[in-house]
């Protein structure tokens, strides 16, 4: 864990945790969540996840506003190995053009050169109308001493800058467009920027970009500001061999985060996609990375691929999100909050891993491809809809080093093997982990387990999918404490060599079925009452030899049968239909509500 100074305000993570669980709102609990500044090393457990995006940024550092450019504007013609200028405030040196003074400066032309501002404290703009500056031995363009540079793009204009093939390890400047104060891009111009030597766009404050169709290709990163990069609208597409955005302020409080607004960023990046010390924050626009090459590529051992990486918290709340990376997908060592976007991931690891909290409180989340497709310490579901591919499990509660990878610990209360009994895996260690359901839709496709705990899982409400494993040595259920269901709808099939089932203590009636044979994928299965009503069908996907059902359908200590045969109709979430008739349906179990299958292995491998 790094060094910090951004912890929120003290709340211990067994406060915080019943908070989270209760299925708070963004709003309930923001005033004790409110980041504080002091030194201190961030704990994971401390960032509260259901701080929404609003919040999070009102205690970070506010994005400057661009200065203001309707004073007249000097013009300065680029002639290649020289310029010309029209009024006060230029000099002109051979191939260094410098800006000394406040004001408006339209810059045209070609310049095998450098554009140099030192004007200390104050807001210099330049307008580019058809610039073309090349430096072979530094920066294009290096605000040195500024409080403010804009450059605004031209309406209709395209420019370029490209700067020198390398820089002193030392260089104070160190990016084809560099300023050491804040810094807004804006305009509706063209802006094409080459840094050849490290960084695209740099600014040692902040970075915002308001408009403009920009293209950054960079040896090392692509836009980087040490306070934040904020981006409120353009056309943004980067290419860049370290980081595509990246905020590295790491000693400031309220600084070191990346915030989208709108706009439409496109990242290509073999280094993090983008990377706060501290914050992201998307609420609106379209985001697209590609990290690493992507979910199909090992990620060097040296090298973060990760999609989106924050040291503290991300916020997802609005806009469109596509994340395709060798390493995590969504990455926080913090706290992760979905509260609104949609978004589409694909990793090489984790689909989503945080440190901390991963609350899900509206929007939509595709996990496509993943090891582990959702990880976090405590993981909740109030809303949403989720859906996660992954060739392990589905949804892990686990972190650090407790209760993870401690395989075959975890004994062999019954058995492992067909004989054993339901309930929690046995022998296991039980971590201070958490998985809970309280609404939203929840559908799970895993290779490994499908919804996993190394600590307690809960389902209030929502409905929840699991298409398990085909293999007896996971299960579609893993739970290592108590796992209880007291409202909403849980169907999860897969194999019959690690059932569990929820605890006898449930407030909500469940089945659990272990058949004598596997049934084949693609086929309906139908679950009926002693009355012979339908009350569950699902088709499976994949092959199954374990059912377990829970609903308001289902009563306790009442016998249910299991067939397969007959027609689904309506929706279907995951499998599981909206409704279905039995037709001719065979019968293949019946069970008792409230009761571990007699056929259930419950042994369990520890949980990753």
């Amino acid at each position: 864990m790094r060094l910090r100074k951004k912890v929120v305000a003290a709340v211990s993570s067994l406060v915080l945790a019943t908070a989270v669980l209760a299925g708070c709102s963004s709003s309930d609990a923001t005033t004790a969540a409110t980041e504080v500044a002091a030194t201190s090393t961030v704990a994971a457990s401390t960032v509260d996840g259901t701080q929404d995006a609003a919040t999070v940024l009102k205690a970070d550092k506010a994005v400057h506003t661009a200065g203001d450019s309707s004073s007249d504007a000097v013009a300065v013609e680029l002639t290649g190995s020289s310029a010309t200028a029209s009024g006060e405030g230029v000099t002109v040196d051979g191939g260094t053009v410098t800006i000394a003074a406040a004001g408006t400066y339209r810059i045209s032309g070609r310049l095998d050169g450098q554009i140099v501002v030192n004007a200390p404290d104050a807001t210099v703009t330049l307008i580019l109308d058809g610039a073309e500056i090349s430096s072979t031995t530094t920066a294009a363009i290096a605000a040195t001493e500024v409080g403010q540079l804009v450059v605004s793009l031209a309406d209709g204009s395209s420019n370029t800058l490209s700067d020198a093939s390398s820089y002193a390890d030392d260089a104070d400047v160190d990016a084809a467009l560099f300023s050491a104060g804040d810094l807004t891009v804006t305009g509706a111009g063209k802006l094409t920027v080459t840094g050849n030597g490290n960084d695209g766009i740099t600014s040692k404050d902040g970075l915002l970009v308001e408009s403009g169709t920009i293209t950054v290709t960079a040896k090392d990163d692509g836009l980087r500001g040490k306070d934040y990069v904020a981006v409120s609208g353009g056309t943004i597409t980067v290419t860049a061999g370290g980081d595509g955005v990246k905020a590295d302020n790491t000693e400031d409080a309220d600084s070191g985060y990346v915030s989208i607004s709108g706009g439409t960023v496109e990242v290509t990046s073999e280094g993090d996609g983008v990377d706060a010390a501290t914050d992201i924050v998307v609420t609106n626009g379209t985001l697209t990375i590609t990290a690493g090459g992507g979910h199909t590529v090992q990620p060097a051992d040296d090298t973060s691929a990760k999609g989106l990486k924050s040291g503290v918290i991300t916020v997802l709340e609005g806009g469109t999100i596509a994340v395709d990376a060798s390493d995590d997908a969504v990455h926080t060592d913090g706290a992760v909050h979905f509260n609104g976007a949609k978004v589409t991931v694909a990793s090489g690891d984790d689909g989503v891993h945080a440190e901390g909290q991963q609350i899900i409180d509206g929007g939509s989340l595709e996990v496509t491809a993943a090891v582990e497709g959702l990880e976090a310490a405590v993981f909740v579901l109030n809303d949403g809809t989720v859906h996660v591919i992954s060739s392990d499990d589905g949804i892990n509660g686990a972190g650090g080093t407790t209760g993870t990878d401690t395989a075959d610990q975890g004994g062999q209360q019954g058995g492992g093997f067909p004989g054993g009994g339901g309930g929690p895996g046995g022998g296991e260690e039980v971590g201070d982990f958490s998985v809970t359901i309280n609404g939203g839709s929840l559908v799970i496709d895993s290779e490994g387990d499908g919804l996993d705990s190394n600590g307690v899982a809960s389902i209030t409400g929502g409905t929840v999918v699991v298409n398990g494993p085909e293999g007896n040595g996971n299960g579609a259920l893993d739970v290592n404490g108590t796992f209880t269901v007291s409202g909403g709808t849980l169907l999860a099939a897969g194999s019959a060599g690690m059932v569990v089932t929820p605890g006898a203590d449930s407030g909500q009636g469940w089945i659990s079925a272990t058949l004598d044979s596997a049934i084949a994928a693609g086929t309906t299965v139908q679950i009926t009452d002693g009355d012979g009503t339908v009350v569950a069908t699902y088709v499976t996907s994949k092959s199954v030899q374990n059912i377990t059902f829970s609903s308001s359908k289902i009563t306790s200590g009442e016998s249910y049968t299991i067939s397969t045969g007959g027609t689904a109709t309506g929706a279907s979430t995951g499998g599981l239909a909206a409704s279905g008739s039995l037709g001719s349906a065979t019968k293949v179990a019946t069970v008792t509500a409230g009761q571990a299958p007699a056929g259930g292995g419950q042994g369990r491998r520890g949980g990753r």
